[in-house]
């Protein structure tokens, strides 16, 4: 295993103006290239060990920033709103393009991503086949609250119509002040809500079909779980997979010892050597 390279930040717009930086860890002749997609209300410089690790095992890493986090040109609040058509269709692309521009050569492409990140990957997939020719989930797994166990399967419907209320009054979800997210765009949450709710995927605006369209997905799938995740627990994932009946899922629970710490949402961010050995254990 190599030592991991130096990080490097490159400057992205979308096509509406928005703009921010993509964190790149890049190993010499790299096989795979991977778009990482943060958590909800996470920083992209929370990844870096994650990207590090995975630089030091030949994937080049790009980490993309959510709309209104990190290096972002905007945040959300009253008259600043966006939704996941907006993540979906200008921001994703533009940092897809960006990740073409300033990689030589064309290793194989993945996309992939943690929680929130992980479900937008798939939709992204879903609306542009040809972005991406694998997908990697860590701790991901649709919202839908009749896909978790019990007691949280009791209390999440109360959650999932409160936040949307509370993003709508506050002109954003104050989420750090309430320990779930950052300060998240009302149409995100609204977004996400439906989603978790009804458990369908659709973004506000957006014309095409996301269910259909995430049927079509064929690219293989590598899905980690963590075994302590109540956020993402098995049924959460297995729901998000089954919207994609043709892509071949490998799907992998870690433990304390697999992961190399503690395995919940967040703990593998940090060390994330573990999260890296099992998602690269197959590229050899």
């Amino acid at each position: 295993m190599n030592p991991p390279p130096v990080a490097s930040e490159h400057a992205v717009r979308a096509a509406d103006g928005h703009g921010w930086h993509l964190l790149a860890c890049i190993p010499p002749a790299p096989r795979r290239s991977l778009l990482w997609l943060p958590a909800l209300g996470v920083a992209a410089r929370h990844y870096l060990p994650f990207a590090q690790a995975l630089a030091a095992r030949g994937v080049a890493v790009f980490v993309h920033e959510w709309r209104g986090h990190g290096s972002s040109t905007l945040r959300a609040g009253h008259g600043v709103d966006w939704g996941y058509r907006e993540l979906l269709v200008q921001d994703i692309p533009a940092s897809q393009a960006a990740v073409e521009r300033i990689l030589s050569g064309s290793p194989p492409r993945i996309v992939g991503g943690h929680s929130l990140g992980g479900q937008l990957a798939c939709c992204r997939l879903a609306l542009a086949p040809g972005a991406a020719d694998a997908l990697w989930l860590v701790a991901s797994g649709a919202p839908y609250w009749r896909a978790f166990p019990m007691p949280h399967r009791a209390w999440l419907p109360l959650a999932y119509r409160f936040l949307p209320w509370l993003a709508r009054i506050n002109g954003a979800l104050p989420g750090r002040r309430i320990g779930f997210g950052g300060n998240e765009a009302v149409q995100v949450i609204d977004d996400w809500a439906r989603t978790a709710i009804g458990g369908r995927y659709a973004a506000e605006g957006l014309a095409t079909d996301l269910e259909a369209a995430l049927a079509g997905v064929v690219r293989p799938v590598h899905a980690l779980l963590l075994a302590q995740d109540w956020l993402a627990p098995r049924g959460s994932l297995d729901f998000l997979l089954g919207k994609m009946p043709r892509a071949a899922a490998r799907v992998e629970c870690l433990d304390a010892v697999a992961a190399g710490t503690r395995p919940d949402h967040y703990a593998w961010m940090r060390e994330p050597a573990g999260v890296a050995d099992r998602l690269c254990a197959q590229l050899a």
